[in-house]
């Protein structure tokens, strides 16, 4: 999910001014998030964070190739053809990505429980959810921080 936000982010900041978050920062943010919610401990967060990391920036790979795709069909002189080929890379993504989470799953209990690799998941969608509200919020005018441990 990392991937939706790019290298530069921008951000509603606690103290009202809008900052941009290098990629670093942002992760950092998110690592502090995930490490508390899921309660790992430092040993833990040291071995699964590179392998998180490396399949977020996997899965942005995936993601950059669908919105190539995506591009593509913006042209009005497209055949159903190619419009076909669009769907096919699209959905082809969609599994390899489902694939991709499949395989880090299988690295990710050599290191975690279940139970734990559970608790990141959640605490991942809430850490997204409340960075999207905190950005709907600054376009109206909100004071919604990004997520803090």
């Amino acid at each position: 999910m990392v991937a939706l936000f790019g290298l530069m982010l921008s951000v509603w900041a606690g103290d009202e001014t809008c900052q941009q978050l290098s990629r670093e920062e942002f992760r950092a943010r998110q690592q502090a998030f995930l490490t508390e919610k899921a309660g790992l401990t430092r040993e833990e967060a040291a071995k699964f964070f590179p392998l998180y990391f490396e399949m977020e920036d996997r899965k942005q790979k995936l993601n950059d190739d669908v919105w190539k795709l995506l591009r593509q069909g913006k042209n009005e002189n497209m055949t159903e053809s190619q419009y076909g080929e669009i769907l096919e890379g699209l959905y082809n993504a969609r599994v390899a990505s489902s694939e991709l989470e499949q395989t880090y799953l299988k690295k990710f209990q050599k290191i975690l429980s279940n139970k734990k690799i559970y608790l990141i998941q959640r605490a991942e969608m809430r850490f997204h959810r409340e960075l999207l509200e905190g950005m709907h919020g600054m376009k109206n005018g909100g004071k919604r921080p990004v997520p803090r441990r």
